[in-house]
């Protein structure tokens, strides 16, 4: 899950930062949870559901 939500932000984020040129800093916060939740899927590892 949180694997899906890091490609899904990244992807968004990339999008803002480099297509549509958006110069609010808010577009970075998109990166900033990407991450988050990329460090949180390595430390939890596969969730066993």
């Amino acid at each position: 899950m949180f694997l899906t939500l890091f490609v899904v932000l990244l992807v968004l984020w990339l999008l803002g930062f480099f297509a549509f040129h958006v110069a609010s800093g808010l577009i970075h916060i998109l990166l900033i949870i990407a991450v988050i939740s990329l460090v949180m899927h390595l430390f939890r590892g596969r969730s066993v559901a």
